[in-house]
């Protein structure tokens, strides 16, 4: 059946190709497939593949479902929805966004520049001081609650519609306000506090008459600036000169892309030879730069110096450029700014702040409509009884206004006030010390939860390797039997030094002939085979030791060597990857020191204390595609050509020589969760070299194909590699972090992971954090460019059952721009999905998918600067401080310090939060219901008068004084206690379908509203008939004390503060009637209709009003003792 459906072919459009940017136009190009490919079957949903253009025109996009649009619509929210585009075409209109461009930039001239660039100012506020006020007022207005508040509020200043006071219905309405305005003003001021910190920083910037300091907000494209050893670049810059001596410097890159790995930079060749810094001035050299963009792995520019004969043109790339929010590691640097403000990488991959607004509220705004409706049908109804005679339009309004405590405006503040003591609950916890709630209006959201978006570096790892085995086949080497491997290291040297030096050769290494038996089949000793594997080790990376300089004296240079100390405390190792670093530090404590490095050698130090010297030939750096890293070297001493490789087990099997024990060991240690290498060898004879050299400088030179040219070149010498060792290295991971997942896998949240890194570490981390279980298969999904691969491997993906997903983020654009929503309804089957090489950009777009095709709750939980969009795009964002600075925590909802809090933190707190703000919310309409259901039987008795029953203050006493602290202590009820929650997490699968807050949970409540006031009403005017004047006395107590009584059957873990709100509030109220009596008449005070306090004192008072309470009350409880006995609920079944 599956398999019969057809493919319906995609239609082009321009609109959807512009959105791709102009450096990938060549990659992602709409092919013209061949027509057969539409006859391949792609089983996804049941409609088919027919798409409207408008599918297609931005990421990320939603299934667009065609409705047919009429008066109800209107009426449903299609006002909304006009209104709201009418808003943004105006606001397009105003702020015409101009088109970004390719630009040409001159050195240190800002005003060559012929067109206008936008400010190198950091903007994070969502309001200025004019639309403050208006932004406030429309958030708070487009909530159906706020304004029917306010009409009704504007209603009583209309003579013939006033009711009661003014002040009962604009004082709650101004305090919900005023608490908003004020909270919204403390965070604008808190985040202009921030922007202004980080666009008042000062940097150098040259001159012609030299340096300048200059303020960060005030730096223009063409500006030459200078950037210091651990400052941020402030913005996108061109790298043109370095105090190194090898033209190259290291920068952090976490705050952009998430990878605590130091990036290795080069500065353009042509201003780095340059004599002296001023010469910079003395030439006349432009950039040429790309359009901005937002992909930040890669750049495409020149350098051209025109002053120069011939003309130098040099082409740039990403290794030359400096993007903003990066830090220098090493070294002073120099560039040429490029990118400002908006236009920078950082800011362009930084989606702006939204107002999240939680479920919870969105459904109770949705029950206040369906409130709406019932006030508007029963004012009907009181007109259409009276006949619809005399002004009948004014008396339904009067009606209308009669019943609009039907919806409690401290609805609001009670869910409000609630939030904030959730928030202050949760900062409170001593289990999770150092959480931050920053937005205190989603705590319910927690509770909610279906996708959980984590980052990988620094979220579950702490981005610290450690060498925990190194395998030679026949022998392991695990952490506790490293001293035999230093001691054969000891050894082995000790017997070069020792033996005389042959052919004038200083014995700096261990000789061959001295090490190998003369026939090549006779196995090595093991110490020899180690020896090789620890040099191999040592050899083959991309490390460079670092030795801090000593401070500068009288004003001298800092590069005079004399002034440095090379001792092994003062040295530091970088490189673009932790495992590089842990590999050559583990090398060091076996006793083989790399102690010195440049672009073409390299130095090594032995246990002896003697220094072997090479040279770099040539170096083959990984990439993602290949997989490897190569590197051939000579030995000084021996003048041995010798070409190491290190890579992955995929591709290194087909390389090295036949053995039977790499498949099976590699096996071993990916189970136990270690990142495995495997190191092997070729000696080169100069014959071998001198003729790869010339081809492969050749295939460098090609114009066609280079690529391709050059990597078949290199894989001529990739073949019969003497295989040496495979290593074995464990990222760290964060504490707990193993239970912590298995926890919210048993909730019932499924957790996606999206990183930066590479695809092999993030495989790695997801099955060492056990996000993938051993049991589980995982599917990669294949590198794909095109239409057709795309098709082909989803069917292939399709027919795997029950296993995780892996795939790179350029393989996730194609297959979202071609297949989004068979895509996302595949992914969404999987119980773990790993997306790899995303840029931060397409993990917000991820969140946004997953929130327009599956309607869940989404949160997204990060470190860094990288992880900022996906964090705001999420319904509720998490962010953890950690070694990557406090931009995430900063940005997000809530702010942790460790990872393993998240479990708490959603079982606990989520749960609570939800569920008291549920039976609070409910309550609070429940108590509006009751009294307008009273109101309702007393208009009818008095021949459908539009009177108010009880008089204004009473009403805000009602809302306040006499019930307020009862209901509100229900924020400290809890059904189960936190160590069951955390026990059972199963529970919190009960959460996410929304049971505690729904339509029938809903309609019981209206059902025991209506039922409850009916009651009270027609005793009150039944068994008090003789005493007509004290009806207003009589039901209101009754009320009061049903409302108590109903808050003690609500409640179902008690606390003593809740047993104090009830008797408080059972005071308030039995003190008022003793001094505030003159309010408890029939109709106005001025009728002269005062309460008789000697009546209130008598048995028939007392016991009238204590049976008219048990009856509204007692069948509620006997139907909730039946309802415990014969259907409890989940969690009481635990509890007991």
């Amino acid at each position: 059946m599956a398999d019969s459906i057809p493919l319906n072919p995609v239609r082009t459009n321009a609109k959807r190709i512009l959105y791709y940017n102009s450096a990938r136009f060549s990659r992602y190009s709409v092919e013209d497939e061949s027509s057969n490919l539409d006859e391949i079957p792609l089983m996804m949903s049941e409609d088919g593949f027919e798409n409207d253009e408008s599918d297609y025109q931005t990421l990320p996009r939603g299934r667009v479902h065609q409705r047919r649009r009429g008066l109800g619509w209107f009426l449903l929210g299609g006002w909304k929805v006009l209104c709201g585009s009418c808003c943004g075409c105006l606001a397009r209109v105003c702020r015409r966004k101009k088109e970004l461009k390719a630009r040409t930039v001159w050195l240190g001239c800002p005003e060559k520049c012929e067109e206008k660039f936008p400010r190198n100012a950091i903007k994070n506020q969502k309001y200025n001081i004019f639309t403050f006020v208006p932004g406030v007022l429309y958030q708070q207005f487009k909530f159906f609650l706020n304004l029917y508040f306010l009409v009704v509020a504007c209603s009583q200043f209309v003579p013939s519609l006033k009711i009661g006071y003014l002040y009962t219905y604009w004082a709650p309405l101004g305090f919900v306000l005023t608490v908003t305005m004020v909270r919204e003003a403390v965070d604008e001021v808190r985040r202009y506090q921030r922007d202004k910190e980080m666009n008042s920083q000062l940097y150098s910037k040259l001159t012609v008459q030299g340096k300048t300091q200059v303020k960060s907000s005030d730096i223009q494209v063409g500006d030459l600036i200078i950037v210091e050893k651990n400052q941020r670049i402030p913005a996108d810059m061109i790298f043109l000169r370095t105090s190194e001596k090898n033209g190259s410097c290291f920068i952090r890159t976490d705050q952009l892309d998430g990878e605590t790995d130091w990036k290795l930079k080069v500065a353009v060749i042509c201003t780095q030879r340059l004599p002296a810094v001023g010469d910079l001035f003395s030439i006349s050299a432009q950039v040429y730069a790309q359009r901005p963009q937002l992909d930040i792995h890669s750049f495409e520019g020149n350098f051209t110096r025109e002053d120069a004969d011939p003309q130098v043109v040099e082409s740039l790339s990403i290794e030359n450029t400096l993007w903003a929010s990066t830090v220098v590691a090493s070294g002073t640097v120099i560039g040429v700014v490029i990118y400002t403000g908006k236009e920078t990488r950082s800011v362009l991959n930084t989606s702006n702040a939204k107002n999240k607004v939680g479920l919870l509220d969105l459904e109770l705004n949705r029950l206040t409509k369906a409130l709406f409706l019932a006030q508007v049908v029963l004012s009907i109804v009181m007109v259409a009884v009276q006949g619809f005679v005399g002004p009948w339009f004014r008396n339904l309004f009067r009606f209308v206004v009669l019943f609009s405590y039907i919806i409690p405006i401290s609805l609001r503040v009670n869910l409000d006030m609630g939030k904030s003591a959730y928030g202050w609950m949760i900062m409170k916890d001593e289990h999770i010390p150092g959480t931050v709630v920053r937005t205190s209006t989603i705590p319910e959201e927690l509770g909610r939860l279906v996708y959980l978006l984590t980052d990988k570096t620094g979220t579950l790892t702490q981005n610290e390797m450690v060498f925990k085995r190194l395998h030679l086949g026949t022998v392991s080497y695990g952490t506790d039997t490293m001293d035999e491997i230093q001691n054969h290291i000891v050894q082995s040297y000790a017997q070069a030094t020792s033996q005389p030096s042959k052919g004038g050769a200083s014995g700096s290494t261990p000789s061959r002939k001295t090490q190998t038996p003369a026939c090549p089949k006779v196995r090595k000793s093991v110490s020899s085979r180690i020896h090789e594997a620890v040099k191999a080790i040592a050899l083959c990376h991309n490390v460079t030791p670092v030795y801090e300089s000593h401070a500068i004296v009288n004003g001298e240079t800092e590069s005079a060597e004399a002034d440095q100390d090379f001792s092994d405390e003062n040295r530091t190792y970088q490189a673009a990857s932790p495992d590089e670093v842990e590999l050559v530090r583990w090398t060091q404590s076996v006793g083989l020191t790399l102690v010195n490095r440049d672009l073409a050698s390299l130095q090594l130090r032995t246990p002896s204390g003697q220094t072997l010297s090479f040279h770099i030939l040539q170096i083959f750096p990984f990439t993602s595609e290949s997989k490897r890293m190569g590197i051939i070297v000579r030995e000084e001493s021996t003048g041995d050509i010798t070409f190491y490789m290190k890579g992955a087990d995929v591709v290194m099997a087909s390389i090295v020589q036949y053995n039977d024990w790499l498949e099976e060991e590699c096996g071993n240690m990916a189970r136990e969760g270690l990142r495995t290498l495997v190191v092997a060898k070729k000696s080169l004879s100069e014959e071998q070299y001198q003729d790869f050299e010339n081809r492969y400088n050749q295939a460098k030179l090609s114009l066609h194909d280079r690529g391709l040219k050059v990597a078949a070149v290199v894989e001529s010498l990739e073949r019969e590699m003497e295989l040496l060792c495979l290593t074995g290295v464990e990222d760290q991971l964060q504490a707990d972090v193993r239970p912590t997942l298995e926890l919210l896998r048993n909730a019932g949240i499924k957790i996606w992971m999206l990183t930066g890194d590479k695809l092999e570490t993030a495989t790695c981390i997801a099955k060492s954090s056990h996000l993938v279980s051993r049991t589980q298969d995982i599917h990669v999904f294949k590198p794909i460019s095109s239409r057709g691969e795309a098709h082909l491997e989803l069917n292939a993906f399709r027919r795997k059952h029950d296993c995780a997903l892996v795939i790179s983020g350029d393989s996730l654009e194609v297959c979202l721009r071609y297949y989004e929503h068979e895509f996302v309804e595949l992914a969404c089957q999987c119980p773990a999905v790993v997306c790899c090489r995303c840029s931060p950009t397409q993990k917000a777009e991820i969140v946004t998918l997953l929130k327009q095709h599956t309607d869940n709750r989404t949160c997204a939980i990060g470190d860094g600067g990288n992880d900022v969009s996906m964090i705001q795009a999420a319904d509720c964002g998490i962010g953890i401080e950690g070694k990557e600075g406090k931009q995430a925590s900063l940005a997000a909802d809530f702010s942790i310090t460790q990872f393993k809090h998240i479990g708490r933190l959603l079982m606990v707190h989520g749960r609570n939060s939800y569920k008291r703000s549920a039976a609070l919310g409910q309550f609070v309409m429940h108590r509006g219901m009751i009294i307008s259901t009273m109101q309702a039987v007393f208009s009818s008795v008095f021949y459908f008068a539009s009177v108010p029953l009880y008089q204004g203050f009473l009403m805000v006493g009602y809302a306040t004084m006499y019930t307020m602290f009862p209901v509100f202590s229900l924020v400290l009820d809890q059904d189960v206690k936190p160590e069951m929650a955390l026990l059972y997490p199963e529970l919190y699968k009960d959460l996410t379908k929304g049971r505690s807050l729904s339509f029938k949970t809903f309609l019981i409540w209206v059902l025991v509203s209506v039922y409850q006031g009916g009651i009270l009403m027609y005793s009150a005017l039944v068994l008090f008939e003789a005493e007509f004047v004290h009806v207003v006395a009589i039901s209101f107590t009754a009320l009061i004390l049903t409302e108590l009584l109903m808050v003690a059957l609500t409640i179902r873990t008690w606390h003593w503060l809740m047993v104090v709100a009830e008797f408080f509030s059972l005071g308030c109220y039995l003190a008022s009637l003793a001094f505030l009596n003159e309010y408890f008449g029939i109709g106005r005070v001025s009728l002269g209709a005062f309460l008789d306090l000697s009546f209130i004192t008598t048995w028939p008072f007392l016991w009238k009003v204590s049976a008219i309470t048990l009856v509204s009350c007692l069948p509620l409880y006997i139907i909730k003792y039946l309802k415990r006995k014969f259907s409890p609920p989940s969690y009481s079944k635990l509890s007991s």
